[in-house]
């Protein structure tokens, strides 16, 4: 994967917001949270995981503990953008978007859910209205 593959199928995840924060760190939110960023002067990704996945990868060449305390959270950085094949790095991608999006406020989850309704729901008109 490249900082720009990762930056596509982030941004193609439903609601997902960037932001460039900390001089050279792209951050990937969904309801306002971070579930990943990438390193804008490198080539490292950083991603929350579930308990067990992170177990799983820090054992893994060139994937080590994110440091400034985020390990405590289940966060987990490549250290090279090869250190998994694509396929198996978008999955980790969708789960760590999962994970936040589930620990929003049941409020907000409410929000983003009518807002992908309305922007996928049919329009139809009003009953006794003609159609110009």
């Amino acid at each position: 994967m490249t900082n720009e593959s990762i930056r596509n199928y982030c941004l193609g995840l439903p609601h997902v917001t960037e932001v460039v924060q900390w001089e050279s760190h792209l951050l990937f939110k969904i309801g306002g949270k971070m579930f990943a960023m990438i390193d804008l002067d490198g080539h490292h990704c950083s991603m929350r995981c579930t308990p067990d996945d992170y177990a799983e990868l820090v054992e893994m060449a060139d994937i080590v503990p994110t440091s400034h305390n985020m390990w405590k959270y289940h966060w987990a950085t490549l250290e090279s953008l090869s250190a998994l094949p694509d396929r198996e790095f978008k999955a980790h991608l969708t789960m760590a978007y999962e994970i936040v999006r589930a620990g929003l406020p049941k409020r907000v989850q409410a929000s983003l859910d009518a807002g992908r309704a309305a922007a996928v729901a049919p329009r139809t008109p009003k009953k006794g209205r003609a159609r110009p």
